[in-house]
């Protein structure tokens, strides 16, 4: 995945500030973990679940609003949500994503809603009126350049 510099630095500072008195641990050939539990054992999509829900509880006993469970996993679908609403190439999002077919990252992973096919229509829109206008620009051009030839 694409990241921003400051992800980038995030994860420079992990590895420069990781613990070096836990021995290395190998798992299935794959050395170098960035985030260790307190064992120096690697942190696992468990880890993360637990601390997205100690969030996610914290937030509701605090707030009338409440935030809906969340897991790592559903940051897949909302990156890839949030670049499809950018526009970003489906196929290039599809192979960011790591999805062997098309249909996995555009009818599973992205989520548009009404909003968004109200903003595409827009868009559309938008994009017809430009494209009179500058029909109309290119006639009158062409009108202009021709009353001159006439008088010549």
């Amino acid at each position: 995945m694409p990241m921003t510099e400051e992800v980038y630095q995030m994860f420079r500072s992990l590895v420069e500030n990781r613990p070096t008195d836990l021995p290395e641990v190998i798992v299935k050939g794959y050395a170098g973990f960035l985030i260790r539990d307190k064992d120096g054992m690697p942190e696992v999509a468990l880890h993360w679940e637990l601390r997205f829900l100690h969030a996610v509880k914290r937030y509701n006993d605090i707030y009338k609003i409440q935030m809906p469970s969340i897991t790592p996993h559903v940051c897949r679908h909302t990156y890839c949500s949030n670049q499809a609403r950018a526009r970003m190439n489906p196929k290039t999002l599809q192979y960011l994503m790591g999805h062997s077919e098309i249909s996995v990252t555009m009818d599973v992973y992205t989520h548009l809603g009404l909003d968004d096919a109200r903003d595409e229509i827009i868009r559309l829109k938008e994009l017809e009126d430009a494209r009179k206008e500058i029909n109309n620009i290119e006639r009158d051009t062409m009108r202009s350049m021709e009353s001159q030839f006439k008088y010549i």
